[in-house]
């Protein structure tokens, strides 16, 4: 439980679990929609993956990143709580306005910006 409260205790954790509550993304997408780097954006993944929270599958050479099923499934309460506070919250309804608007341009990992 430590593990798992310790990698919701970041704030750009957060924003990228609320990114992924949403829609399954690609490391790149989560730095565009997020402004930060590559490198940044991986250490934040890896340490959710470790807690459980999200999951990666490959396609081709990208690696895609949704919540676990199995953390929805276990922590239920935590996971509606986590989507109606950040709702309310500015900074996550603006990183979702960015991802509809990243989404509407077309970008992928697969395509250069």
């Amino acid at each position: 439980m430590e593990e798992l409260f310790k990698a919701l205790g970041d704030p750009n954790r957060l924003r990228i679990v609320n990114l992924l509550m949403h829609k399954e993304l690609c490391v790149c997408e989560i730095e565009e929609i997020l402004q930060t780097t590559q490198s940044n954006a991986s250490r934040h993944l890896t340490k959710l993956r470790q807690a459980g929270i999200i999951s990666c599958k490959k396609k081709a050479q990208w690696a895609y990143y949704q919540v676990h099923p199995e953390f929805v499934a276990s922590h239920a309460l935590l996971y509606q709580y986590l989507k109606e506070k950040q709702a309310k919250e500015g900074v996550y309804r603006e990183d979702l306005k960015t991802m509809q608007g990243f989404n509407k341009q077309q970008k992928t990992c697969e395509t250069p910006a």
